[in-house]
């Protein structure tokens, strides 16, 4: 799917092609969030695009942005296989790609040397590197700031997000914890930055620890949060014969959408506007993503639903929006 997007985005015919089977063309549904122009409110979240191979052609399917990466400062080539496990009655898909990506600076280069379509928004997702360097706590964090620092020096992405919440690495979820999130926000504060950032959520706290975690971004330099990221629970998911004998990773799609709607009602009822809201989790239908914005969230990213309903379901929801 990727060699295929990156193919047709890379020629001109192929775009206007895409353009004309799913682009979106009806009613303005342009939102400005964070001083940042959305042509439509719908991205594609971090983890599908996570070399910036697609940038070209997900504007012609009807999406506002893409957020690439997760990337890292080093380049990692993943956990061993399988990364992903579709659990096809569950709607759901086990990932285990352990933050696999060609490493900042190459995808630095590769962005600076894309041509840029117009009004289509390109945030960049940063995680630490998945290896045995950056599993302790100070080089955890001074590995989230080269990727930081490289990519303000180059003034390549948008925003960006800081993936705190990434389970399948070395030293798992460690800056979900709120005195860590706390250093590493002290950290990257030191680096000069005109781009609005985010936090990707954990979703599987309950309500008073996930406040814990977001207390510490409201008084540093943080826009807002993503709600969330991949849920931890195989109990969650519907159909229990699909699901793995033993951790594998977390799991995408249908399992998230009750989970990350709760998170993101509560804290848009505690924080009122302080924070930006991405909705991500489970939008498998214009309904789900509909659900998402009433919850509270400014704007909606998925992958899941791309996957099993297709390119089409972006254009069917902007319809209903």
């Amino acid at each position: 799917m990727t060699d295929t997007g990156q193919f047709l985005g890379n020629h001109k015919i192929g775009r206007e092609l895409v353009e004309l089977i799913y682009g979106y063309r009806t009613k303005n549904l342009s939102k400005t969030v964070d001083g940042i122009y959305y042509k439509t409110p719908l991205l594609l979240s971090a983890g599908f695009d996570y070399n910036a191979h697609l940038t070209r052609i997900l504007p012609h399917i009807g999406l506002g942005g893409v957020e690439v990466g997760s990337v890292t400062a080093r380049p990692s080539l993943g956990n061993p296989s399988p990364q992903l496990q579709r659990l096809p009655k569950s709607k759901g898909i086990v990932v285990n790609k352990g933050l696999r990506n060609d490493g900042v600076d190459k995808i630095i280069e590769r962005l600076k040397h894309t041509k840029r379509e117009k009004d289509f928004v390109i945030g960049v997702s940063i995680a630490r590197t998945n290896d045995q360097k950056a599993a302790t706590t100070e080089e955890g964090i001074e590995d989230y700031a080269y990727s930081f620092q490289r990519l303000n020096e180059a003034n390549i992405g948008d925003y960006y997000t800081l993936n705190i919440s990434c389970p399948n690495v070395f030293g798992g979820e460690s800056f979900a914890n709120p005195a860590l999130l706390e250093q590493l926000l002290d950290r990257l504060a030191k680096i000069e930055c005109k781009k609005p950032i985010y936090i990707k959520m954990p979703i599987n706290l309950d309500w008073e620890e996930f406040k814990k975690v977001v207390d510490v971004a409201v008084d540093k330099r943080v826009n807002g949060l993503v709600i969330g990221n991949l849920n931890k629970d195989y109990s969650l998911i519907d159909y229990q014969e699909e699901a793995p004998n033993k951790y594998m990773g977390g799991i995408s799609g249908k399992s998230c959408f009750a989970l990350s709607n709760n998170l993101i009602k509560k804290t848009r009822e505690h924080y009122g506007k302080r924070f930006t809201i991405f909705g991500v989790g489970g939008v498998l239908s214009p309904k789900d993503a509909q659900a998402k914005f009433e919850a509270g969230a400014d704007l909606v990213q998925l992958i899941t639903g791309l996957i099993f309903e297709g390119p089409g379901l972006i254009k069917k929801i902007l319809r209903v929006l």
